[in-house]
């Protein structure tokens, strides 16, 4: 038997992105946000209203980057979705970030996360709030490496938005290999 919910954004995983601009003057900011993913192999679609700081930013300085949240910044992360940089706009500091300007777009990488896409804008569209970036670049700390050089997980400790239980997760173990296991039944 199934219980229906209704219309809601219940969907698993929604993946907590840190979206990092900076503002006219190069003050540095960021947002939460679990609406977003990769759109195309060098696409990100990120929905985001047109009230956020950030989206002003971006649509001036056309660039931004999007960097996963981890366990070890929950805290951090979360604060940043709660806090508008309109109201507060020393947020970043206030949550003990640091930021590097990108070599690759007009934005910061937020030093204490360790994957980013540096993205440029490709287009916003205010009726649909739907927001394209290109990646132009993923930079990744050596820290969450493996020994071939790939992105390690469980290293990275990827967290996830619950949007029925309002909490945030950690991604679990592997259950199996992609583009491989379906062949068991091909």
């Amino acid at each position: 038997m199934r219980k229906n919910f209704g219309a809601k954004p219940f969907l698993y995983p929604c993946p907590v992105l840190i979206i990092a601009s900076y503002d006219k003057n190069n003050n540095p900011d960021a947002m939460n946000a679990a609406w977003g993913s990769i759109a195309d192999y060098k696409k990100i679609a990120l929905y985001l209203a047109s009230s956020h700081k950030t989206v002003k930013n971006i649509l001036h300085k056309k660039a931004f980057t999007v960097s996963m949240a981890d366990a070890n910044n929950v805290v951090a992360a979360d604060y940043v979705g709660i806090v508008s940089g309109n109201n507060v706009p020393d947020k970043l500091e206030r949550a003990n970030w640091h930021t590097t300007k990108s070599e690759f777009v007009d934005a910061p990488i937020i030093d204490e996360l360790a994957m980013t896409l540096e993205c440029k804008l490709i287009s916003y569209d205010e009726e649909s709030e739907l927001l394209l970036g290109e990646i132009v670049n993923v930079s990744v700390d050596e820290k969450v490496l493996d020994d071939q050089g790939k992105i390690d997980p469980e290293k990275l400790e990827p967290i996830t938005f619950d949007p029925v239980n309002n909490a945030y997760l950690k991604l679990g173990a592997k259950v199996g290999n992609a583009f491989k296991d379906g062949n068991k039944i091909k």
